[in-house]
């Protein structure tokens, strides 16, 4: 087991979060594997979500649990579903507007990224086009278009320390809480139901670093515990590019139609991760899990590469005692 220092929190909860947009990949399934052997290494449950308030293709959820059990991932209590908690999200934003802790913006993105781009504009920031108009300039503005509800921030950055990046300072700016249309954005949804599902460590890729900050500053104005952050290496192709489904077979079922089994593409997620072999079995890879031998930079796949002669090399490794594509990952890393 890891020789890291203890959890602050040992007790609370893990968790893996996808949206049903689709298969999961090799990329999301290595994550929900780093998520799930943290969490269960450290003593905490392991909760599902499925963030659904967002794209949704019909069957993607079932498939991406079943997915995640063929791997050897359980998990505590049935995963939450993100949309049958929208009344409890805009309940929560109107105790802050009652507060005057929000405000309603009629911008468009169109608008919103020209005044990015104009000079002295902070990229990815709202400028706060919205946030001072008069009663009788909100009146007219909302019959042109429906409002979002965006909280009034009180500061412009906030640093946060993640457990593998360090400390990162970000920014906070007048970010969405529900969108035009009525539903929960994602940065308030994500805090309201880690809470709730009683999260205290978020295993997530690091490109959402960025929005860590903004999310950090609204559980403290909710007067919400901010979890542990811990954020991991996304598995790229081999031009540099996050891995996706246009690279070729990455997802289960292309493996597996392709001739690699479950079995095979937990082995190969765990030599990624510079664990030792052979891993046949989620629980091989808690046995072994070590977190300070976990690479820090992403794993470069090349899908074309999975062949069955890479197969047999494999297991004729793994029959000598040794996981056969750890080398190769560990080059890669």
């Amino acid at each position: 087991m890891t020789s890291s220092p203890p959890d602050r929190a040992v007790g609370g909860a893990g968790r893996y979060a996808p949206s049903p947009s689709g298969d999961l990949h090799l990329g999301n399934l290595r994550t929900a594997l780093l998520a799930w052997a943290l969490a269960r290494s450290t003593g905490r449950r392991f909760v599902l979500r499925v963030e659904d308030i967002d794209r949704v293709r019909p069957g993607a959820a079932e498939r991406q649990l079943s997915d995640l059990a063929r791997l050897g991932l359980d998990w505590d209590g049935p995963p939450l579903l993100q949309s049958a908690r929208e009344s409890e999200h805009r309940a929560v934003v109107a105790g802050l507007t009652a507060a005057g802790r929000t405000y309603e913006c009629y911008c468009t993105r169109r608008e919103i990224q020209a005044a990015a781009g104009a000079p002295h504009g902070a990229p990815g920031a709202y400028p706060g086009t919205c946030r001072d108009l008069t009663g009788a300039e909100r009146a007219r503005r909302r019959r042109e278009r429906p409002p979002a509800v965006r909280l009034r921030a009180e500061v412009r950055s906030r640093t946060v320390v993640d457990r593998w990046a360090g400390a990162y300072t970000g920014l906070v700016d007048d970010f969405v809480l529900l969108r035009n249309d009525g539903r929960p954005a994602y940065n308030l949804a994500v805090v309201l139901d880690d809470a709730h599902q009683g999260v205290d460590q978020v295993v997530r890729g690091d490109d959402l670093l960025p929005s860590t900050p903004r999310q950090a500053h609204l559980a403290q104005v909710l007067g919400l515990d901010e979890p542990e952050w811990v954020h991991v290496p996304l598995v790229l192709n081999p031009h540099g590019r996050r891995l996706a489904k246009r690279d070729g077979a990455v997802t289960l079922a292309e493996l597996a139609a392709a001739g690699h089994g479950a079995e095979e593409v937990l082995g190969r997620l765990a030599a990624s991760l510079r664990l030792p072999g052979p891993a046949r079995t989620a629980q091989d890879v808690l046995a072994v899990f070590d977190e300070d031998v976990l690479p820090r930079v992403p794993w470069v796949v090349d899908p074309a590469r999975w062949t069955a002669q890479e197969r047999d090399d494999a297991e004729e490794a793994a029959s000598s005692g040794t996981c056969g594509s750890s080398g190769s990952a560990r080059k890669r890393s």
